[in-house]
């Protein structure tokens, strides 16, 4: 989305936009990294886990090894992070060591964010604001309306991923004394919070687009609407295990939306 923004303004470049999402990966790799081995620390991993096979919790790999990998691969996003700040100045910096801790803090530390219910804001944080704003800045050097406007759709439909993932966990993870927002919140509150950030992702463009902020073509990102829908359908009516299928639909659905409002402003 950013980069998207990025080359409907005249600023994009190829080798920012890429470096930007090699990073996003790494923090991302580096962040389930961190999760799968602070989890198990934790005794929140166990032989009841419904999401996919976790390596620490498996026996696949000893949480020294884990960590090893953890640490490699946010040093490989820090390398990366250096040539966006070349690029971008000092907020860049301070904007990776805070993705790096933050991904860190999601189930490690002294205070795991995860445990107590601020995930959903941080992701949306990260994942939405961050990085599509972030993106954009180190291309164009400023920020523009437009850009943040368009920072709330992948954030929250991002955002959603992890509102499916714990509503899969809300049992155990309740046991288990992990207060996720789903916990908080109780089965239906989840499935609530889960349309509410997907049905805003799409009707946010509207308004934007009647400002004259971005082109009217780019509600083509409502093609994406199928993958949505069939996600949704299976939040509302599945539990446990089935719910991998909807959290694969809403990452689709984040990729799709993303990938058509580029071709929207390609139309315009």
């Amino acid at each position: 989305m950013g980069a998207a923004m990025a080359w409907h303004d005249g600023f994009f470049r190829i080798d920012a936009s890429l470096v930007c999402l090699f990073t996003a990966l790494l923090l991302q790799i580096g962040s389930n990294l961190a999760n799968d081995v602070f989890d198990f620390e934790r005794g929140t991993d166990t032989a009841e886990r419904l999401g996919p096979t976790r390596v620490t919790q498996a026996g696949m790999l000893t949480p020294k090894q884990v960590k090893i990998g953890m640490a490699i691969v946010f040093g490989l996003a820090a390398l990366l992070g250096l040539y966006l700040a070349w690029l971008g100045g000092w907020a860049i910096i301070l904007l990776g060591i805070a993705a790096i801790l933050s991904a860190i803090a999601y189930t490690g530390g002294p205070f795991p964010i995860g445990y107590h219910g601020l995930g959903d804001l941080f992701v949306f944080i990260f994942f939405g604001i961050a990085s599509v704003a972030g993106t954009y800045y180190i291309q164009a050097g400023s920020i523009t309306p437009a850009v943040w406007w368009m920072t709330i759709p992948p954030g929250l439909i991002i955002t959603a991923i992890l509102v499916v993932n714990n509503l899969r966990d809300l049992e155990h993870d309740h046991r288990a004394g992990k207060h996720t927002m789903a916990v908080r919140l109780g089965e239906q509150g989840t499935k609530i919070q889960y349309i509410v950030c997907m049905v805003i992702a799409y009707l946010v463009l509207i308004p934007v687009a009647w400002a004259g902020l971005i082109p009217w073509s780019t509600l083509l990102a409502w093609l994406s609407l199928p993958i949505a829908y069939q996600a949704t359908r299976l939040v509302l009516t599945q539990k446990g295990r089935p719910l991998n299928m909807a959290l694969a639909q809403t990452g689709q659905t984040a990729l799709a939306f993303s990938l058509l409002f580029w071709a929207g402003l390609l139309l315009s």
